[in-house]
């Protein structure tokens, strides 16, 4: 890798380059601006993909407990793959677990998710509770609505 690949160019190549220069230790070829830039996006892309699958637990858990008797295996399997993603998650990034104690960062993924469980059971959204009922210890535990 003589010729440095510019970062619009080609990014593939260019984080292969970079990571090659880190071993190197060819500090002054880095690209320091666009590897800040990188690095903060992964930090957001990680807290992201947890709201993600709590948005989706949270929309399940609502689904059950206001439509009970429309409960599928479907439902089923969606709470226990959520639950184990968001351990997951947990477990490659512990640092993630501060936002699971944050309630405004729960409720933000909480509106999306009545606002989803809206559409699919047709009930209008006013018919979930405007604060999220459920603590973040009956979210996450396994036999919580089963």
């Amino acid at each position: 890798m003589s010729k440095a690949t510019s970062y619009d160019q080609d990014f593939l190549l260019w984080t292969q380059q970079q990571a090659e220069y880190l071993k190197k230790g060819h500090w002054a070829e880095l690209d320091v601006e666009h590897l800040v830039e990188e690095l903060e996006a992964l930090g957001r892309s990680e807290q992201k993909e947890l709201g993600s699958y709590l948005q989706v637990l949270l929309m399940h858990l609502l689904k059950c407990h206001y439509q009970p008797e429309r409960r599928t295996k479907s439902w089923d399997n969606t709470l226990s793959n959520c639950r184990d993603q968001i351990q997951d998650c947990l477990e490659d990034t512990p640092s993630l677990q501060r936002f699971l104690q944050d309630r405004v960062w729960i409720q933000k993924y909480y509106r999306r998710a009545c606002r989803d469980a809206a559409k699919e059971t047709q009930k209008s959204v006013e018919n979930f509770p405007d604060e999220c009922p459920f603590t973040i210890e009956q979210i996450l535990d396994p036999s919580f609505l089963a």
